[in-house]
């Protein structure tokens, strides 16, 4: 089973070919689309006129062909789609009332949404007899108790959707797969996931489900990020609409904050050379409140048996982890510190009562995995 898996982003999507083994046959991005917009392929990047999602599919698609894999060759589509809003907890077949479901779901998500619907449509012209399937970010998430999820806002307010979804759903159940193929088929009852990268999110997994998440209504709320604020007084939201008006303020909040905010940079590699005092404390910032957060996911399962760290800066920053992992030295995480500083993929000390885990993300893949299982469950109806 050949599986074309489609990662759509606000200003980017990516495409990767999976066949028999666990790694991709082909994998390319377009980026920058409607601007200064790039084709990444295996034969190097090259500057190319894309206006829009739709026209950014087709060149992939045209990539692929030239590399063997044209249309026909593909059995299925698999799709990223970032909100599934309430409705969507599932991974599925994509039919005209799933694809009207992520529709609705774009006032919560519209920057991303739009695309992935762009991107199905897209398919949908090119391929109309290519079946699709998509996985949904905040599915993962699902499992959360009502407690968790509500804001305590009026039921009037809630009605419009207003409450907490979570994201990284996709990462997090990819990493439960590779938690629990670490732990010889045993996965950790109590197991703290550390998604860190450009986004960033905890998530609380208990018995393999998520029990609690640091995302909100958006990917805003939560950690220090590379550009998004993280957790914030909503009446500093309101103090910024007043000053630079809604999209002013949004801009602020999502674009010009966190790392780049703090310490002048989004990227945490540029931020550890730059050596400077802003930049120290933009890194002491996001280990901070890191640790902070991940005590409230300790507490909402529990205790803790298990961490696993994936992500850009989760997998590659070992100051990171050290000072995340210093931080939960009260919860029992007792690290190695040349594994640690190796990268090796298990980092606890022998005896620790916490085991300590780096895990690859594995999103690509787990969409693919995911339209694989779909279809066996319909095949087995």
């Amino acid at each position: 089973m050949a599986v074309l898996v489609v990662n759509a982003g606000s200003s980017s999507v990516k495409v990767a070919v999976f066949a028999e083994g666990p790694a991709p046959v082909f994998s390319a991005m377009a980026s920058e689309i409607g601007g200064a917009s790039a084709l990444r392929t295996p034969g190097g990047t090259r500057a190319l006129p894309l206006p829009d999602h739709g026209a950014a599919v087709a060149a992939l698609l045209a990539a692929a062909g030239a590399a063997g894999f044209g249309l026909s060759s593909f059995t299925v589509a698999a799709h990223r789609v970032v909100h599934g809003g309430a409705g969507l907890t599932a991974p599925c077949r994509v039919t005209p009332a799933v694809e009207a479901e992520i529709e609705a779901a774009v006032p919560l998500a519209p920057l991303h949404n739009p695309a992935n619907l762009t991107a199905i449509r897209a398919l949908q012209t090119l391929a109309p007899r290519l079946p699709q399937f998509a996985s949904f970010d905040t599915a993962f998430h699902a499992t959360n108790p009502e407690v968790a999820v509500r804001y305590a806002v009026p039921d009037s307010v809630a009605g419009l959707g207003i409450r907490r979804y979570g994201f990284h759903g996709i990462s997090f159940t990819a990493l439960v797969r590779k938690v629990q193929e670490n732990a010889a088929g045993k996965l950790p009852a109590r197991l703290l996931a550390l998604h860190l990268g450009n986004g960033c999110s905890l998530c609380a997994i208990r018995d393999g489900r998520s029990a609690a998440t640091t995302m909100g209504y958006s990917p805003l709320e939560g950690l220090t990020m590379g550009t998004r604020t993280g957790g914030i007084d909503g009446n500093a939201v309101l103090r910024l609409a007043d000053l630079h008006g809604t999209e002013g303020a949004a801009r602020i909040l999502n674009r010009e904050s966190g790392l780049l905010g703090l310490g002048g940079t989004s990227d945490m590699r540029a931020l550890r050379a730059a050596g400077t005092p802003e930049a120290r404390f933009a890194i002491d910032h996001f280990c901070y409140w890191a640790v902070r957060h991940a005590g409230s996911m300790i507490a909402a399962m529990g205790g803790l048996d298990a961490i696993a760290f994936t992500g850009g800066i989760g997998e590659n920053d070992a100051g990171v982890r050290a000072a995340i992992l210093e931080g939960l030295a009260f919860a029992g995480a007792a690290f190695d510190p040349a594994a640690n500083a190796d990268g090796r993929s298990c980092l606890h000390k022998t005896g620790s009562p916490v085991a300590i885990w780096i895990v690859p993300a594995e999103e690509e893949r787990q969409i693919a995995l995911d339209a694989q299982t779909v279809i066996k469950a319909e095949a087995d109806q």
